[in-house]
């Protein structure tokens, strides 16, 4: 078998929670590596983000709202992490899951820190994040 085969067999054995963990580590890694579409990858096309007093529908507005920080293949607020903190399964379909953000400044400034809950739905492409609760 192929590398390729190997990889996607693994994949589709992982646990629903495993699968978002390495679903959310790309995003970050994507916003690490100043990627928007990499970052956002992880929202379904219908996700709904709510944030202080804001609320973005759709893949694209969720997009547009942080493409300022993704400037010259950097990420301007810093570098993301995700520590999870909870899991709630749903349904067969449904993941809840709670993690705490942390945005490490390149200039040495204080992290940044809040919680995000987001609901996962399995669609045909995947897990994909179809509401994001962050503060």
């Amino acid at each position: 078998m192929t590398t390729m085969i190997l990889v996607a067999l693994a994949a589709a054995a992982a646990t629903p929670q495993a699968q978002v963990e390495a679903a959310m580590a790309d995003s970050a890694a994507g916003w690490n590596a100043g990627d928007l579409a990499r970052f956002t990858a992880l929202y379904a096309p219908d996700a709904v983000y709510v944030a202080g007093t804001e609320v973005a529908r759709g893949k694209e507005a969720i997009a547009a709202r942080y493409a300022k920080s993704f400037t010259g293949g950097t990420n301007s607020r810093g570098r993301l992490s995700f520590q999870p903190v909870m899991w709630r399964p749903l349904s067969a379909v449904h993941l809840l899951h709670v993690a705490r953000w942390t945005l490490t400044p390149a200039d040495g400034a204080a992290p940044q820190s809040g919680l995000t809950t987001l609901l996962f739905e399995r669609r045909r492409e995947g897990w994909r994040i179809i509401s994001d609760h962050s503060s």
